[in-house]
């Protein structure tokens, strides 16, 4: 994105594989819940999360030691202007979907195309700032792009391609378990049990097993997805050796709860991974798109009414930081006090669409770690008399016209952790005069209630790369707030926010780059949509004593491309 490579033109592996990793093994890891689709690149269905990264590749290839670089996958080569205003990919000639036929221009284009218009809303707003797309050599396609955004060249380049043949007498848009799509990853699905796993097997005759890019990569011969009621479920079929690591995000129970057997002989390991993502955001979303979370004074309300520190001290016995931004733990994140320089610059235009403390400074709500939490209910009560919530005799808060101050919070089955913060939550909002309600369902009614925005508050987590660019216009861009699908759950529709994106996109500098972030992230984190909640600043993975993992631990951590991407099982056992 900035700069050169950091790989010199003849590498010969990334640096955070293991080039002699040798092949062979299961790997077996856990899902919970269960699934209709084996299709991730639609709206519609409940789809194994895994099956979106492991089954199609893309053009180029993320490599995850730098903050944003781009390596040749199914592209030999990529050619671009100055500006960026457009980018030309050529196919490498040895590309093949997994049946043996060839990657061809024309499968990319009509990936693009439908990807862009009928499928997941993840891909819309890239597609729509394509101004032409034209087969330029038997091999070669170029993107042209409207507008400034320097992003789009690289983030193109990392769309899956899709056999065409393949949908040509297929509805692309039906869920279902009829289909299985063809891609030209180092895996296939070989089998699946509606509901119950997928089972993913190595390629031998996997396309690009000489790439210096898949070196040390995709060393198992079998990868099987397992799914269970709930994560308890999960979990004690990790204790019984039937799946091969859990990652935990709980600081309190990785120290409790990690001492069974297993553990003690040494058949599982733990390993804590570095990493130096940014904190992103991880917490409960408020549905800005309906009353009573429309107005900002009841969302600052119920973030005082979080008893942070008396949480975090009941469930992780205080050992994890709370996310106090989102882009903290990096050097991407606001800063404390008054907006300065480039970001007051950046903000000032739109200082009558930012909240309170965009440009003063703002900071969390901290409470006395003590259970009831005076100061902070005074402060949320204080908040919904003046937004018109008012405490009747009855202990109820109503407005004007009589209606009691209620939402609901909906959670998924066997989210344990956060069904135990919400009891906590609950007494507090009890003691305010709220009547909120808890709603427990099913995957597949949480994804389709999600999809529909169809809630008032819920569970959210969004993790960023070093990089942010057009993933957060997908996140939070005002276009796409009302669409299906949209992962702008909080509804929030604010020009300030999509030009800070775009001074983003824009940038020639990382100066100016990080500057716009920090402002982003100042509209965000005082825009009140979110109760942050406990900032994973370390990855947590207890595993099969024989897998093995490169001893270089990429700047990413132990992300969604590392671990069973580079990891390998130790012949011996």
């Amino acid at each position: 994105m900035y700069g050169e490579p950091a790989l010199p033109a003849d590498f010969t592996h990334l640096p955070y594989t293991n080039p002699e990793a040798p092949k062979g093994g299961t790997f077996v890891t856990g899902n919970t819940g269960g699934f209709d689709s084996l299709n991730p690149f639609i709206i519609r269905g409940t789809v194994p999360w895994q099956l979106r990264f492991m089954t199609h590749e893309s053009l180029m290839y993320r490599t995850q030691d730098e903050p944003f670089t781009l390596y040749g996958l199914l592209a030999e080569s990529v050619e671009t202007d100055p500006n960026r205003s457009w980018v030309e990919f050529t196919l490498r000639p040895e590309a093949a979907f997994s049946d043996g036929s060839p990657v061809t221009v024309e499968d990319v284009m009509w990936t693009y195309e439908t990807l862009g218009t009928i499928g997941n809303a993840r891909y819309l707003g890239l597609w729509q700032s394509i101004e032409n797309m034209e087969q330029t050599g038997p091999r070669s396609v170029r993107f042209t792009f409207g507008g400034d955004d320097r992003e789009q060249a690289l983030v193109i380049g990392l769309w899956p391609v899709l056999k065409k043949a393949q949908w040509a007498d297929e509805d692309f848009t039906r869920s279902g378990l009829d289909v299985v799509p063809i891609g030209s990853s180092p895996y296939v699905i070989d089998s699946f049990d509606a509901g119950r796993n997928v089972v993913l097997k190595r390629n031998p005759d996997y396309w690009g097993n000489d790439l210096p890019i898949r070196q040390g990569i995709a060393n198992f011969d079998e990868i099987r997805i397992e799914f269970f009621g709930d994560q308890a479920a999960l979990f004690e079929a990790f204790k019984a050796g039937e799946i091969s690591f859990v990652r935990e995000f709980n600081a309190e129970k990785w120290d409790r709860d990690y001492d069974f057997p297993a553990i003690r002989s040494g058949d599982i390991v733990k390993a804590e991974i570095p990493s130096e993502r940014p904190s992103g955001i991880t917490g409960f979303v408020m549905n800005t798109r309906r009353a009573p979370f429309d107005d900002i004074r009841v969302r600052d309300a119920m973030i005082h009414a979080f008893n942070f520190e008396y949480i975090n001290e009941t469930i992780t016995g205080g050992k994890q930081p709370r996310i106090t931004s989102y882009f903290s733990h990096s050097q991407l994140g606001m800063r404390e006090g008054p907006a300065e320089g480039r970001v007051r610059e950046l903000l000032a235009p739109f200082a009558d669409r930012l909240a309170p403390g965009a440009l003063e400074g703002y900071a969390l709500p901290a409470g006395d770690g003590s259970a009831r939490n005076r100061a902070n209910i005074r402060t949320a009560a204080g908040l919904l008399d003046e937004a018109g919530w008012v405490t009747g005799d009855d202990g109820v808060r109503r407005n004007a016209a009589g209606d009691p101050l209620r939402f609901e919070i909906l959670l998924r089955q066997g989210d344990q952790q956060n069904e135990a913060i919400i009891d906590i939550y609950m007494n507090a909002l009890e003691r305010l005069g709220v009547q909120a309600g808890v709603t427990t369902v099913d995957n597949a009614q949480y994804a389709m209630r999600i999809e529909n925005f169809d809630f008032d508050m819920t569970d959210i987590r969004r993790q960023f790369s070093l990089s942010p660019g057009n993933d957060q216009r997908i996140y939070w861009g005002g276009d796409t707030a009302d669409q299906p699908g949209s992962r702008n759950l909080m509804g929030v529709k604010n020009p300030a926010i999509d030009a800070m994106v775009e001074a983003m996109l824009a940038s020639r500098s990382s100066e100016d780059f990080t500057a716009a972030v920090r402002a982003l992230d100042r509209i965000l984190t005082t825009g009140r949509y979110v109760i942050p909640i406990f900032m994973f600043d370390k990855g947590r993975v207890a595993h099969d004593a024989a897998l093995k993992y490169p001893e270089e631990i990429p700047i990413y951590g132990d992300g969604v491309y590392w671990l069973p991407e580079v990891w390998w099982m130790d012949p011996e056992g």
